[in-house]
């Protein structure tokens, strides 16, 4: 098992400081109650609704507010009717856009995807033209406090996990998509702590773009990212030409 992935070429995903936190609590209070209306409230027997949680922790999203998510998806409290929905695209030079959400009004969000691929130089595809470019894995996320890479590596070898990274004060963890929460259950069986569990679409294989194009697609990654509806965007653009 190495000790090294590619995850900084996984996903398009901006750590900008000025992302108000209500916009990011409202996307994931919209992946639990979805996750919870199509699996149940219970997180061991759903591990989609699991992973929504240990995301919604990893925010330090408070109690009550899951709880509250959870209970509006079981149907315990009113709430909003919500479905999830992918979208395929094109953006300039070609790039392939996979686009991961929840709406309530799905008319209305392809509407706004739509205006928002054209407005950035792209367009929609229709299903299936994208999809097949990425393949689902798992990432786990791990505080590494005092557990070392020998104490790791054994445990990840038990769990058949994939691989892992060593960054900063984190482990970094990757998974087949149907083994995600398998790994976790057996990192949890020996009391390593979890910060996070998810699933993340990996491009088959990346293009790289010259810098006015890769501009051209970070804007509109942005803009799609910005959506309220929208929870994940994907690329196979490779992101260190992306700025």
């Amino acid at each position: 098992m190495a000790g090294h992935s590619k995850w900084a070429n996984i996903q398009h995903r901006k750590n900008r400081e000025d992302t108000k936190r209500a916009k990011v609590f409202t996307k994931l209070v919209r992946e639990i109650t979805v996750s919870a209306r199509l699996g149940g409230g219970d997180p061991n027997a759903n591990p989609r609704l699991r992973a929504a949680i240990q995301a919604a922790k990893a925010e330090n999203m408070p109690s009550d507010n899951i709880d509250r998510a959870i209970d509006t998806g079981t149907g315990d409290l009113e709430g909003g009717s919500f479905e999830d929905f992918t979208y395929e695209g094109y953006g300039p030079g070609g790039a392939a856009i996979l686009i991961e959400g929840v709406t309530d009004n799905r008319n209305r969000t392809a509407a706004e995807i739509r205006h928002l691929f054209s407005k950035g130089g792209g367009n929609m595809a229709e299903s299936g033209a994208v999809a097949w470019q990425f393949s689902r894995q798992g990432i786990i996320t791990l505080p590494k406090h005092d557990l070392g890479e020998d104490r790791l590596t054994e445990i990840l070898v038990e769990s058949g996990a994939e691989d892992y990274e060593d960054v900063g004060d984190t482990w970094m963890i990757t998974t087949a998509g149907s083994e995600l929460h398998a790994v976790v259950d057996s990192l949890e069986s020996h009391a390593v702590e979890v910060r996070s569990a998810e699933w993340v679409m990996v491009p088959q294989a990346e293009v790289a773009l010259d810098e006015d194009t890769a501009r051209k697609v970070s804007n509109l990654l942005d803009s799609l990212d910005d959506h309220d509806d929208v929870q994940k965007v994907w690329t196979n653009v490779d992101v260190s030409t992306l700025g």
